[in-house]
């Protein structure tokens, strides 16, 4: 599966299938969450929350690859990532695109 965040794939005719999503929403481990807070008085990378984000990015770009192939597509134009906290301590992550399909 291509998945590219441009609306087209050099050299190929693209037949549009539709949008295609797939999200997650990861909640912060408590034991994690008190060592990062101590991070944040220090200042730098909160190593364990990039991580954390890294994988639900992950998690929602196979769910969305995975709607896309039900259509047969061939790959995801217009690849995007949102996020939104959805309550204290919980983010969704989602991964959304266009479905397409190579014309012979």
């Amino acid at each position: 599966m291509i998945l590219v965040n441009t609306d087209y794939i050099s050299g190929k005719e693209l037949e549009m299938l539709g949008l295609v999503k797939g999200s997650t929403i990861q909640s912060k481990n408590v034991g994690r969450d008190i060592t990062q807070g101590f991070k944040t008085l220090v200042g730098g990378e909160l190593k364990a929350y990039t991580e954390m984000m890294n994988d639900a990015r992950a998690i929602a770009t196979k769910r969305m690859v995975e709607e896309a192939e039900k259509l047969g597509a061939d790959a995801v134009v217009n690849v995007r990532y949102a996020s939104a906290a959805v309550m204290q301590g919980a983010a969704e992550v989602m991964a959304y695109g266009t479905a397409v399909k190579f014309r012979s």
